[in-house]
């Protein structure tokens, strides 16, 4: 087999390049459409990409894929899960069913802390062999880069645990994982009565644990009431930011906290939620480089009616992301495609933007705007091709998999004709 390989014969290139020459339209714009087209990938990148009638010549040997007039895009880009943990919580779907609130049951015992007391008891190759078969979905997915936090540890040890369980299932799975430390999820139960000592554990003994071992690319806080206000937030992040990692942030999810005002203020890569976020924060994160990442299947699946001010924030120059927010308890599910379809009937984006909001944008999202989320020389040759021959109807025929192929790093490793996965 050829290390160059040509996919001809594709209807639809979506390259998600803002450089690249696209066909003229305003709805196509935000996916630097090309019709027609034609890609070239060498080993685990891509070489060229752009309409079949202008492929260069190649001087080496290669390999042709016919796309049978198929839409081609750009791997998804996973860019906030909880992908990592212990048991399960099908019984709190049962009492929301039944009309108890997501915070109610969270005051209850259950919530995240249900899940942290599973997950600490898990073994290192329980944790892992649970996880595997999720990223089995993802990919099937179409996910070919995922973000995975930890956060169900609340303790060193167990946190540590979670972030080396991360590392692994990078080397074992094809997926790319981006790691993210979490330990500021909640405030862990031994130091209920003592905030402050939670906040120390943190800043003096997790964080450079974690950034010595290079264990995480981020630190993200759970910037919210009943979990950690405004101040300890910013005090976590400066610590985090000094030890050389990353930051995000949970921001205005279940109310209006400041969390979207002080990602903008220390710079973080992104906040995530936004459900209560105003147009002042939209600017300010704007301003500021800060990525907007939507999560409406939280917002759906936990049953409240107020989802992030997407076109807000699409008015403010923001660049935007769009994630599943893959966790047990408000949004158990790998379909980011359904969340791109929210994105468009609750958020107030365009179909285009959702699709970008779901490659180029949750690729900046996790620092990989260089790389990945785009069709372009020099990125991984990450690549789907869908059942789709016309991009207006992959997030129209909503709630499927529109998946037919998946490529990563230039290999067939899903879809059709697929060998084994990992």
């Amino acid at each position: 087999m050829s290390e160059t390989t040509v996919i001809k014969n594709i209807s639809q290139l979506l390259t998600m390049d803002g450089h690249s020459e696209a066909d003229p339209g305003v709805a196509e714009r935000p996916l630097g459409m090309v019709r027609d087209a034609a890609v070239v990938m060498e080993g685990d990148r891509f070489a060229w990409a752009g309409r079949a009638a202008e492929l260069p010549e190649l001087s080496v040997d290669f390999d042709v894929i016919d796309a049978g007039g198929r839409v081609a895009m750009p791997g998804l880009v996973e860019c906030h899960t909880h992908l990592v943990f212990g048991g399960g919580r099908a019984e709190e779907f049962e009492l929301r069913a039944r009309g108890v609130g997501y915070e109610e049951i969270a005051r209850r015992g259950g919530g995240i802390l249900s899940t942290v007391e599973a997950t600490r008891a898990a073994s290192r190759d329980e944790l892992r062999a649970s996880a595997l078969p999720r990223l089995d979905r993802f990919l099937k997915m179409g996910v070919t880069t995922l973000e995975a936090k930890s956060g169900y540890g609340l303790e060193t040890k167990a946190e540590l645990k979670l972030l080396e369980v991360i590392a692994a299932l990078d080397g074992d799975h094809v997926i790319d994982l981006v790691p993210t430390f979490l330990g500021a999820h909640v405030v862990a139960p031994e130091y209920r009565d003592d905030r402050s000592g939670y906040l120390d554990l943190i800043c003096k003994e997790m964080l450079p644990e974690v950034a010595s071992r290079g264990l995480a690319n981020f630190c993200d806080v759970f910037c919210e009431d009943g979990a950690f206000t405004v101040d300890e937030s910013r005090t976590i992040l400066e610590t985090a930011s000094g030890l050389g990692l990353g930051l995000k942030l949970h921001a205005e999810q279940l109310g209006r906290t400041g969390g979207a005002g002080l990602a903008a203020e220390v710079g973080a890569i992104s906040a995530d939620h936004l459900d209560f976020a105003t147009e002042a924060d939209a600017a300010a994160m704007a301003l500021s480089g800060v990525t907007a990442v939507f999560l409406p299947g939280a917002t759906f699946f936990i049953g409240k009616k107020r989802f992030p001010p997407g076109r807000v924030f699409a008015r403010a120059g923001a660049t935007l992301a769009v994630s599943t927010d893959f966790n047990p308890g408000s949004s158990y599910t790998a379909n980011l495609w359904l969340m791109g379809t929210m994105c468009c009937t609750y958020l107030g984006l365009s179909p285009a933007e959702a699709l970008r909001a779901m490659t180029a944008g949750a690729a900046a999202a996790v620092g990989l705007e260089h790389c990945a989320g785009a069709v372009a020389p020099g990125f991984k040759a990450d690549l789907l091709l869908l059942e789709d021959t016309d991009w207006q109807t992959i997030l129209y025929l909503y709630g499927r998999n529109p998946v037919a192929q998946v490529y990563k790093a230039g290999k067939l490793v899903a879809g059709d004709e697929a060998p084994t996965m990992n």
